[in-house]
């Protein structure tokens, strides 16, 4: 890349994540600073933290300029964080996120962001499944039946060919979020699904590339029958948005409602609340 390389926005959904947090600050903030030629910018989207993330965050505020971070006390779940953060797409010529874990490192995820600024796609996605990835850590065999099976249903309802979805790393043109935006609903662990498959609909194009990745202890997701149970439901769901059935079963809303609160699970968004996209507001002057 040149001087001239597209401006960046990088978000990282966060919840208690008082532990892991600090390192993938300080590794991102130096790496990108160091090794990217464009204006970089690094928001942290806290979703009902109810530990010390804050302090965390404000901490390495203090350090690198290029921080912020965005607050919602009440949980919306990782991709309500998520939406809540593609709001500050008019901030950056690219727009990606990563998970706050560290899964994912600094040099792994800016190969995704040169290949978006090589204009090679207009949303390039890590992928764990690919030729030429390298994973340090292996998930446990329990995680990687899930991972295969999540993958098998998301094939058979959607047909995208893309091999690794929820893999937590994905860089996208400003163009994409601006227009998927109001197609946004599921704010859930099916968000991922739901952001590639409106991408794909409006005729943008979509590459995997292999990543390094490292699976990390301390998982917020344990993949349980309920956590199966609601992203089946959330990819059931989407199926719906996207077929002319769906308006026959709005009076079936108070039901899914329930079942999503039974579920502890975030609920979807409603299509009024995905049709309002007021820009989220940075808790620190935007110059930084």
């Amino acid at each position: 890349m040149t001087a001239t390389a597209p401006s960046l926005l990088l978000l990282i959904p966060a919840y208690n994540e008082e532990a892991r947090l600090g390192p993938v600050l300080d590794a991102y903030a130096e790496h990108f600073f160091h090794r990217y030629p464009g204006r970089f910018k690094l928001v942290v989207v806290l979703n009902g933290c109810r530990d010390n993330t804050i302090g965390v965050v404000r901490a390495a505020e203090q350090r690198y300029l290029s921080i912020s971070h965005l607050d919602f006390p009440a949980p919306i779940g990782k991709g309500g964080a998520l939406i809540e953060g593609l709001k500050l797409a008019p901030l950056a010529d690219l727009v990606g996120y990563v998970d706050a874990d560290g899964a994912t490192p600094p040099e792994a995820f800016l190969d995704l962001v040169e290949s978006c600024g090589r204009n090679e796609a207009d949303c390039v996605v890590a992928s764990r499944w690919m030729e030429g990835s390298r994973v340090n850590v292996a998930q446990t065999r329990d995680r990687r039946f899930a991972s295969r099976l999540f993958h098998a249903f998301v094939e058979g309802f959607f047909w995208m060919g893309i091999r690794d979805t929820q893999c937590g790393a994905k860089v996208m043109r400003r163009a994409v979020v601006e227009a998927v935006q109001p197609k946004l609903r599921l704010a859930d662990l099916a968000f991922d699904v739901n952001l590639l498959y409106a991408a794909k609909r409006a005729g943008f194009t979509v590459l995997e590339r292999p990543t390094v990745w490292t699976d990390q202890s301390g998982s917020k997701v344990a993949f349980n029958f309920r956590t199966s149970l609601n992203m089946l439901l959330s990819l059931l769901r989407l199926r719906l948005l996207y077929s002319p059935f769906y308006a026959w079963l709005r009076p079936l809303r108070p039901l899914e409602a329930w079942v999503y609160r039974k579920l502890n699970a975030p609920p979807p968004r409603t299509s009024e609340e995905a049709s309002r996209v007021e820009p989220a507001v940075l808790s620190r002057d935007e110059r930084g």
